[in-house]
This record gives structure tokens, C-alpha cells and sequence, in this order.
């Protein structure tokens, strides 16, 4: 049930192949440690953006899996403000993509730190996405939202300014430089096509004709007769004052011009190097200032199931329109999966189809061995009915069994339960095995357990917390709630994501402190016996997990 030991993380159940988890909270002191891991979703994002972000809003609503994949470079980096979006005037972009993100997330949507590097078709139509850290994402459908990368003119002091005292767009920070006196250098024909709306912004403006060529010579004339000063030399650099903000721009002749910001068009080019692999390149733009990827109205390319939306497709989106066309592609995303899903007569679950692929090789994923932290909470308790939720390959349903708990293992993966049946015969031990995710409408059925063990285990998140309801009503009065966890911590530093792709998304599932938390608003039904971080037992396999989270309750009896 999307419920194992967590994806990207190693219990002391692991062993050290190729196919078991890929162990995140590792110091990162060299990525040979690290074992590489296949991630699979219906869905793969490139781009964490506003348009990127929008359709994994739409597609993880429609309860796809989506996995987005974000190397923190925004085309609007650079600006402390964004303008125009209606809700969110003047909100930091940093704020605004936050915001998206615990969106997101609500809905089970994984966003990872990291970088992709390629993406090509495998054989069976699916595309395979190769990360930075070795890694790969397979997934059904790819959108790229990678956005565009300005190219500046070679003019000294201009990048340095880029984003605050140098702007490009009038309807992004026009009205933040209203009346002031602006420079505004042309070093393209695209150049001039704001100008109309910066004169009628402030009556100081000066246009600087770095670079000719092309121009309209109409469009010039009908500028002057209008009372805007043309520059007709090129401009040498931007020129600060000791605050620090822009006080002119210097000429190529010496003369300087007196000016509070600076405006320049920048050329364009698309962020779309990792889509050569499938056959893709970009086309160029209408005016001649960059390239963009084309698109249909669906947002879908030219290479059937790869979809691109923001301004990799459009450099004229702003925020808004960018998210608005992101949530629109990633509704015909759905679309184009539903109707596949249809003709071939299933209602596929991208989440088990990732956890069916980690046990789909021949070899064992983990050890075998029963957690240590289980042994030691439940050795003195009275056998009974046991539920091991996320079973896995079982060690902890079978460990229960052969003390005398009666036990229903729960998996999603159907090739994770068939190593259990095939281990229980094996013992010659009674394990009732159902398939199934903590999300489903009935999870573990109408019976409740004396134990409930959810094992380094976790399930996507849900606003309506339908999988955290159903752990909690499958534990019979006066029974035991036992959760185990990894010590996180290690998660929260940053990714170097030109080295390393972060594989798993913790945010994205219900943790172990939002157990405790619904725990804690019902202490009517609730006793918290233990919630506390601490030093795995002796002899645990792993080598980076050394600490788990251990949270034990027991449901008060009425």
C-alpha cells in the first residue's frame, strides 16, 4: 500500500544490492556509496515551477502518481517580487512555489531536489529519465516544464543588476518604476515592443539603440515624434551608485545617461537538453529572439506522451497564465491516461506498479531478519490478532507468526506477498496476506487487531487523511499502535543537485509525527505510551539509519 520501508531508505532489514533502496540520509562523501535506485510513476514532471506544479497538481488529484523532479533554477530567480497574479500581488516567487508545493504533497505528489539529465524511450513505450546520482524515473508520460534561459547582452555590470535594478517586462515591474527616469536598451527588433507601454509608464524615457539592425525605422520616428529621447550608440555598462542601485547606464562614446533602472529584452533559449534523447529540439520563436518547444493545443510535442507547458513553450507567460496552462496540459495528461487505461479494460495504480518493480528481480530486497525496535516492543506483549501493514517480503508478519500472533500482512505490491506466501509455506506458517493500499475505501476490512505494526512504513498523503483514519480504526480496544520510523533528520539538508537526485519525498507522505499528532487530539481514545527518537538495537543491518522514531499507543477500552 505504498506502505514498504519507505522509498529511498534502508531498514536493518536491507541488504546491500543494487535493488534495494537507495539509502538518503547518507553523508554525502562519495556517490559510489549510494545505491542506485529505480523509481517508477504514471507521470514524470521536469520542473517545479509554476506551470510544473500546476499539473501535478491536476494529475495527482486524478490519483496518478507523479513525481517531479526540480533542480531549484527558476527563470525568475532572480526577482524578490512577482506581479500580476490575482490572490498572490507582490508574493515572492520562493513563497508562491511553497505554497504549490504543500499542494502538491496533499495529494501524494512527490517532489524531488535533483537534476535530469536525459530522457529516452524503453521498449515498451515508457520513458526512462535518467538523474543526476545515477538514478532513473520510468514513467508513462512526461511534461516538461523547464522554463527558458535568458541571454543577457555582453554589457558590464547588466547581469549583476538582473532581476532588481534591471528589468525586462512591463507588466512584471513596471509599475515599480513608474515616473522614474528609465533607460531602455533595444539590442534586438523584439526590443521595441514594449516600448509603447514604458513611455506611457513614466514621461523620462530613454531608448538606447545598442543594436540597430532590423529595427523599424518607422517605429523609431513615431518614438521620437512622441517625445522619447533615442541613444543612437551602443551601451558600454550599467553603472551603480554606492547604495549599490542603478544610477545610469555609460555609452560607447563616454556620454553617460542618468537613470533610476534599466530595461532590456533579453534573447531566449529553451531549457530542452535533456529532451534530445526522445527526438526532440526546439523551434524558433516567431520573432526571431530565441526558441521555444511547439506544442499542440493539448500541450503534447511532437513525440507522442511527452507534453511541455510555461514559457519553454511560450516566453510571454507570466506566473499566472504559466500555472494556468501547466493545470490545462496536465488535464489532457489525464485525459490521455484514462483513455489508454480504458482501451485496455484496467484502472492501472501507479503506485503499485513502483513497489511491484522493486520486487520484481530474483533476489531478496532485505535480509530477512525481523526489526530489532519490533522485537523489543512486542516480545512482552500476550499473542493475538497482529496487522503488519507494508509488509514487504514479511520478515515481521513471519517473526509474528512463529510466536503465535495471528496475522494479516497487508502490501500493495502483489510480487512483495508472493515472496511472503512463498517463505510462509516454506516455515510452515499461517499468514493471511491482502493486497491492497491505506488508501483504499477498506483497507484492512471491518475486523480490528490487537496489534498493529506499521514498520518503517508509509502511505501518500491525503487532505481528507482517509489512510491515517483507517491505521488508527483497525486497532481493537485495548490494543497496541506501533509505529517505527527512520530519523529523518539526515533528509532536511540540501541536495547538490548536479551531483545527487534526491529519490524520495517524505513530505509527500503521512509521517510518523502526524500520527502522534492525531493521537495526541484524541486523548479520549488514545494513551501515547512512547513517542521519542533513539538509537537502533544492536546488530541492525543498516549503515546510515542508526536511529529510528518509535511511537506506542494503546486504545483506551470504553
Amino acid at each position: 500500500m505504498a506502505i514498504l520501508c519507505i522509498v529511498g531508505l534502508m531498514s536493518e532489514h536491507s541488504t546491500q544490492t543494487p535493488r534495494a533502496a537507495h539509502r538518503e540520509g547518507a553523508p554525502k562523501s562519495g556517490h559510489a556509496s549510494h545505491p542506485v535506485l529505480e523509481r517508477h510513476a504514471d507521470v514524470a514532471v521536469i520542473g517545479g515551477s509554476a506551470a510544473g506544479l500546476a499539473a501535478a497538481l491536476q494529475l495527482s488529484r486524478q490519483r496518478r502518481s507523479v513525481v517531479l523532479v526540480d533542480d531549484g533554477t527558476p527563470r525568475n530567480a532572480p526577482a524578490a517580487h512577482m506581479h500580476g497574479y490575482l490572490g498572490h500581488e507582490g508574493a515572492a516567487p520562493d513563497d508562491l512555489m511553497g505554497i504549490g508545493r504543500a499542494e502538491v504533497r496533499a495529494y501524494g505528489g512527490e517532489v524531488l531536489p535533483g537534476r535530469v539529465l536525459g530522457v529516452r524511450r524503453a521498449d515498451d513505450g515508457r520513458f526512462r529519465l535518467d538523474l543526476t546520482g545515477g538514478h532513473t524515473l520510468v514513467a508513462r508520460r512526461v511534461l516538461a516544464a523547464t522554463g527558458l534561459s535568458d541571454e543577457l547582452p555582453a554589457i558590464e555590470g547588466l547581469a549583476e543588476q538582473w532581476g532588481r535594478g534591471v528589468v525586462h517586462c512591463p507588466f512584471c515591474h513596471g509599475f515599480e518604476v513608474r515616473d522614474r527616469r528609465l533607460a531602455q536598451i533595444v539590442s534586438h527588433p523584439l526590443g521595441l515592443h514594449p516600448t509603447p507601454l514604458l513611455r506611457h509608464l513614466t514621461d523620462r524615457l530613454t531608448v538606447v539603440l545598442h543594436d540597430p539592425e532590423g529595427l523599424d525605422e518607422k517605429a523609431l520616428e513615431t518614438l521620437a515624434a512622441s517625445g522619447v529621447t533615442l541613444a543612437h550608440d551602443a551601451a558600454r555598462r550599467v553603472l551603480t551608485g554606492p547604495d549599490g542601485e542603478v544610477s545610469g547606464v555609460e555609452l560607447a562614446d563616454g556620454r553617460v545617461l542618468d537613470a533610476d533602472a534599466v530595461v532590456v529584452g533579453p534573447r531566449f533559449r529553451a531549457r530542452a537538453e535533456s529532451l534530445t534523447g526522445v527526438g526532440l529540439a526546439t523551434t524558433p520563436h516567431p520573432t526571431g529572439a530565441g526558441d521555444v518547444l511547439a506544442v499542440d493545443a493539448r500541450g503534447e510535442t511532437g513525440v507522442p506522451g511527452v507534453y511541455a507547458a510555461g514559457n519553454v513553450t511560450d516566453p510571454s507567460l507570466q506566473v499566472l497564465p504559466s500555472a494556468a496552462q501547466g493545470s490545462q496540459v496536465g488535464a489532457m495528461i489525464a485525459f490521455s491516461l484514462a483513455d489508454e487505461d480504458l482501451s485496455a479494460a484496467v484502472r492501472r495504480s501507479g503506485e503499485e506498479g513502483d513497489w511491484d518493480q522493486r520486487y520484481a528481480g530474483a533476489e531478496r530486497a532485505w535480509s530477512g531478519n525481523p526489526n530489532g525496535t519490533l522485537v523489543h516492543e512486542v516480545s512482552p506483549l500476550a499473542a493475538g490478532r497482529a496487522l503488519d501493514v507494508g509488509t514487504g517480503e514479511g520478515a515481521d508478519a513471519l517473526w509474528l507468526a512463529e510466536r503465535g500472533w495471528q496475522v494479516t500482512a497487508t502490501d500493495i505490491s502483489g510480487n512483495a506477498l508472493a515472496r511472503v506466501r512463498g517463505e510462509a509455506a516454506r516455515r510452515g506458517l499461517a499468514v493471511e496476506l491482502v493486497r491492497g493500499d491505506a488508501n483504499d475505501p477498506v483497507p484492512f476490512g471491518a475486523e480490528t487487531f490487537d496489534l498493529v505494526s506499521l514498520q518503517y512504513g508509509s502511505f501518500k498523503r491525503t487532505p481528507d487523511q482517509r489512510g491515517l483514519r483507517s491505521l488508527l480504526a483497525a486497532v481493537a480496544p485495548g490494543g497496541t499502535l506501533l509505529v517505527v520510523h527512520h530519523d529523518l533528520t539526515p533528509l532536511q539538508a540540501p541536495v547538490d543537485v548536479a551531483a545527487e537526485t534526491r529519490m524520495y519525498d517524505p513530505e509527500a507522505f503521512v509521517g510518523v509525527d502526524e500520527i502522534a499528532a492525531a493521537l495526541a487530539a484524541d486523548p479520549a481514545t488514545w494513551q501515547v505510551e512512547t513517542h521519542e527518537t533513539r538509537d537502533r538495537p544492536a546488530g541492525a543491518a543498516s549503515t546510515h539509519h542508526v536511529r529510528d522514531v518509535v511511537l506506542r499507543a494503546t486504545r483506551r477500552t470504553p
